[in-house]
C-alpha cells in the first residue's frame, strides 16, 4: 500500500488534536510514537506465528491512537488487520489474509510518524497556507 505524504494524515484532525490536546500535545504524540512502534511490533510477531488472538488489542491500540492524529491511512490498516484478526477468531482460522496488511503496516507508520513530528516540531519553518498566511513583510499580513 503506498501513500503520498499529503494524503498520510488529515491536517485539520491533526490541528484539532493539537487544540484539544494543547500543552501536552508534543508529550502525547511521543506516547503515540512509543505505542505505535511497540504495537506494530506485537503485530509483526503475532503474524509471524500465525496467532490471530494475539493481533487484535495491538491493531486495535493502533487504530484508536492513529485516528487521534488524523493519521486516517494508517488506522485503515490497523482496523483492517484486526478485523480479519477477529473474524479469523470466529471461524478458528489462522490470519494469513492479513499478511499484505501487516508487511505494508511499519513502512506506514514510520512515514507516518515522520510527518507527525515534523509538523509537530516548533522548530520547523511552516508552509504558507496551511492554516496560516503568508507574511509578505514586518506588520503585514
Amino acid at each position: 500500500m503506498s501513500f503520498e505524504g499529503s494524503t498520510l494524515v488529515d491536517w485539520a484532525a491533526f490541528q484539532r488534536a493539537r487544540a484539544e490536546l494543547g500543552a501536552g500535545f508534543v508529550r502525547i504524540l511521543g506516547y503515540f510514537q512509543e505505542d505505535g512502534s511497540k504495537s506494530v511490533t506485537a503485530i509483526e510477531t503475532a503474524m509471524r506465528a500465525g496467532n490471530a488472538t494475539a493481533l487484535v488489542i495491538p491493531a486495535h491500540t493502533l487504530k484508536g491512537e492513529a485516528r487521534q492524529f488524523g493519521a486516517e491511512p494508517l488506522a485503515l490498516v490497523a482496523e483492517t488487520i484486526e478485523t480479519i484478526a477477529r473474524t479469523c477468531i470466529e471461524t478458528r482460522d489462522t490470519p494469513d489474509a492479513a499478511l499484505p496488511h501487516v508487511v505494508s503496516l511499519r513502512g506506514l507508520f514510520d512515514e507516518t510518524m515522520s510527518l507527525l513530528q515534523r509538523e509537530a516540531n516548533p522548530l520547523v519553518e511552516r508552509r504558507p497556507g496551511f492554516g496560516r498566511r503568508a507574511v509578505t513583510g514586518f506588520g503585514q499580513g
